[in-house]
């Protein structure tokens, strides 16, 4: 097939904050060398932002090394924590605070910002063009470009296939993107960061990575129950119920904005489980309904997030590229907050590429910035957390909390816990566990999925592919209704998977139009079945400022 090829100094693969800062970085570098270099960046997302979903509060100590004058640049920071609080909830009508000593100290939220991270990923873009970085939204990379051992690139995805694989009228092949060195910044689950860690074997010696399905809402909420700067987490019920793990958030932004958010851990057991009914229910606790009743929900979306820290780090370097931020796993669970490692991933990515290119290298691996970034507060600020999601795992919410309250706040403990059994292999027969019926949704605080997948503004192009791949279709139905009542129906926070009964008998139906591209099916289907791909370019939620 005759594809269109382009040539570049460095090629991004991702908008997110990781991406934005190296190729800002880059740019910035190249001013100060006198050297052009060519960066192109790619997000599969229709805009920058469109598919970005975080909590979000910000630690600002990667975007000051970005850029010093974020402030007089305009950078979207506009609410300061003003107050920090941390509850556990007893049952679905009572919670205890936690009094400040109590609190972890890397959970202390003093001089960071609420934020819209999509929001900031568009300023950030913004910056990137100014400097002269090329931004292409709508096209996704595909696949990557292997040759003689080393990355050279990537294949962004062919657009005009129709379901059956054949070419429409509107057909038009992918293009080869060829670069000296090419950075992977997809976050959580990157499709192509996935293979290249399996390709280069990057997680030999490493504990499997751990991961939470985070589900979050935007409202808007009358002003007098609107307390700007507020940051509330929590954990407890209704997770408890269940004996899953996880943990709330709810940030009060500006302009009377109130974000609300569940994260479930995907190592879950009871495969009755379902993290999206779970939160639902979550927000009818009085903690969290005293301040959105009234309220109007403005929009719905769902992303996992690496959690396992620097025991499931995989190498970050391989042949003519790196893998950063949340497609490494850079987030710092014990502070529930990974922007500011991802962007530091990135600058640090950058400053070893365009030392490398001014020296003349190209397509090799860059063991130096490995040795950066061993030597970057990052890695001591993941290695200070190294235990703090395997404290959870092994010891329970409570155990776990006074585990990480020796470790974090009286004094470093000399031991490295780990966790070795993937999320995918944690769930147990569904016989063995107790069903869950949840309530039905009132549609003033809670709310069904099909509600919920209408205001993420999901849009796929009609006729295309599937991008969810089977690697066995007899699998969902012979083995996973079987054993598990086949947990995707659950576990998809956008019913995306159903089980349906038609005149050709009981069927395994995909939704795929409806996918919000979290990627919690790849990563827990307990049968390893589900392959997430690239669909068309553009294709997925629309987010406004999630």
């Amino acid at each position: 097939m005759d594809r269109e090829i382009m040539h570049y100094d460095v090629v991004i693969v991702g908008g997110g904050p990781a991406g934005l800062s190296a190729a800002c970085r880059i740019k910035q570098l190249e001013e100060k060398n006198g050297e052009s270099l060519s960066v192109c960046l790619l997000e599969k997302g229709s805009e920058i932002g469109a598919h970005i979903l975080s909590g979000a509060v910000i630690e600002d100590r990667a975007l000051s090394e970005l850029f010093p004058d974020w402030q007089s640049r305009g950078a979207p920071l506009n609410t300061p924590v003003s107050k920090d609080e941390i509850h556990f909830l007893l049952n679905h009508k009572h919670s205890v605070r936690a009094p400040g000593w109590a609190v972890p100290k890397p959970m202390h939220n003093h001089g960071n910002y609420i934020i819209s991270l999509a929001d900031l990923c568009r300023w950030l873009a913004d910056q990137a063009e100014q400097l002269g970085v090329e931004i292409y939204p709508g096209f996704s990379a595909a696949e990557y470009i292997l040759e003689d051992g080393a990355i050279k690139g990537v294949i962004t995805g062919d657009m005009g296939v129709d379901k059956a694989g054949g070419a429409k009228d509107s057909y038009m092949p992918g293009m080869e993107l060829r670069a000296k060195y090419t950075i992977f910044a997809e976050g959580c689950r990157g499709h192509l960061g996935k293979q290249l860690i399996s390709e280069f074997n990057l997680d030999k010696g490493k504990d499997p990575q751990h991961y939470a399905l985070g589900m979050k809402e935007l409202w808007q909420i009358p002003t007098q129950q609107h307390q700007p700067g507020l940051v509330i987490h929590g954990t407890g019920w209704p997770l408890s119920e269940s004996s899953s793990a996880g943990g709330f958030f709810l940030y009060h932004a500006d302009n009377n904005q109130l974000v609300v958010g569940l994260f479930c851990d995907l190592s879950y057991h009871n495969p009755h489980v379902s993290p999206f009914d779970e939160f639902q229910r979550l927000k009818h606790h009085p903690l969290l309904k005293q301040y959105l009743q009234g309220g109007q929900r403005l929009s719905y979306g769902a992303r996992a997030a690496s959690k396992g820290g620097i025991n499931c780090l995989p190498k970050m370097t391989f042949p003519g590229g790196l893998i950063v931020g949340c497609d490494a796993g850079t987030l710092n669970l014990a502070k529930i907050k990974g922007i500011h490692g991802a962007m530091k991933s990135g600058l640090l990515a950058a400053e070893t590429l365009v030392t490398a290119i001014q020296q003349g290298h190209t397509h090799d691996e860059r063991d130096e910035f490995t040795e950066a970034f061993n030597a970057s507060w990052l890695h001591q600020e993941l290695q200070r957390s190294r235990n703090f999601g395997a404290a959870l795992h092994k010891f329970g919410t409570l155990g776990g909390a006074a585990f990480n309250f020796i470790d974090q706040n009286l004094m470093p403990l000399p031991l490295t816990l780990h966790d070795r059994k993937p999320d995918h292999a944690t769930l147990k027969a569904a016989h063995q566990c107790r069903p869950i019926r949840y309530p039905k949704p009132d549609g003033k605080i809670s709310f069904s999925k099909l509600d919920s997948v209408y205001i993420a503004n999901v849009n796929h192009a009609e006729d295309q592919p599937c991008h969810l791949r089977l690697k066995d279709n007899s699998i969902p139905l012979g083995i996973n209704l079987e054993k598990w009542h086949e947990p995707a129906q659950r576990y998809c926070p956008a019913g995306v998977y159903e089980i349906i009964n038609d005149e050709n008998g009981q069927q395994f139906q995909i939704n795929s139009q409806n996918c919000v591209h979290c990627k919690t099916c790849d990563i827990k289907d307990p049968s390893q079945n589900i392959i997430w791909t690239t669909p068309e370019g553009g294709g997925g939620p629309n987010y406004p400022n999630m």
